[in-house]
């Protein structure tokens, strides 16, 4: 058998036992520990309100190719959907929810391939779909992103599921809220569903213009009887600057046979299942 090398046999004889170095630490100065879990907290808190006021950056279709797997783009869509379930449609999302959800929604546009052709698959807007989750719905109003009446505090309202019922033949685009309104004790809760109806048309590849045509209103349960009311219109030479005419623009970054991602004109990420 061969001797070891001379290299490993002197490592072996002459070498010692390394003991740690030494670390010298700092004095404990009392309260030093409460003042940096404070600052932390502070700098911590800057970031999320920098992040909130910065609008959100384009969709990013540069490295989606010619589109992921349909494995991989479904486990995407699994785990855009699990961000934002039990974000009460994201009334209750805190900052965190709304990065996570937005950072979800972003993979799942990227590995889909390229911008929604809707020119190609106009049919598959067709339908009722219900809405999962709207990062406008934070801001805490009905309104979202635009002005609108407060939920659960002011008013005693309490919003009930969202859909929109799309007839690609009518070119009909409606937004139908279920709502909840209080009453003085001891009379029962008033529910009523808001029918707003629009017409939309096509912009480009992807993009969606809705213009806004009347409201209804029809109660439900006990005074399901009456006749649906429609609402009037303010006219637009007296509506606030701000208001919210429920016309706009969005962009559907995702689309497949049942689920829809889309980004309104104002940065509102919204996700759609079909109904």
């Amino acid at each position: 058998m061969a001797a070891p090398s001379s290299c490993c046999a002197a490592t072996a004889s002459t070498s010692a036992p390394l003991r740690p170095a030494r670390v010298k630490r700092s004095p404990w100065v009392p309260g030093a520990s409460r003042s940096s879990s404070r600052q932390r907290r502070q700098e911590r808190e800057l970031s999320i309100r920098a992040t909130a006021a910065a609008p959100p950056p384009p969709v990013d279709y540069a490295d989606a190719g010619a589109g992921a797997g349909a494995d991989y783009v479904a486990s995407l869509k699994i785990k855009l959907l699990s961000a934002v379930s039990g974000l009460n449609r994201g009334l209750v999302a805190s900052q965190e929810d709304l990065d996570r959800a937005d950072a979800a929604a972003r993979e799942l546009e990227s590995a889909a391939g390229g911008p929604v052709d809707l020119n190609r698959d106009l049919d598959k807007l067709q339908g009722r779909w219900r809405l999962l989750y709207s990062s406008a719905f934070s801001s805490r109003t009905l309104g979202g992103s635009r002005p609108g009446p407060p939920t659960g505090r002011l008013l005693p309202i309490t919003l009930g599921q969202v859909f929109q019922r799309i007839d690609v033949v009518s070119c009909d685009f409606d937004n139908i809220v279920e709502l909840e309104l209080g009453a003085p004790w001891p009379l029962p809760p008033l529910e009523a569903t808001a029918t707003l109806a629009h017409k939309f048309e096509i912009i480009g590849t992807s993009g969606v213009k809705i213009t806004f045509e009347k409201t209804t209103v029809k109660t439900k349960g006990s005074l399901s009887q009456l006749p649906p009311l429609e609402v009037p219109r303010i006219p637009d030479n007296l509506r606030p600057p701000s208001s919210n005419t429920g016309s706009g623009e969005f962009e559907v970054t995702y689309l497949d046979d049942d689920t829809r991602v889309t980004r309104g004109d104002r940065g509102e990420l919204r996700v759609f299942v079909i109904a």
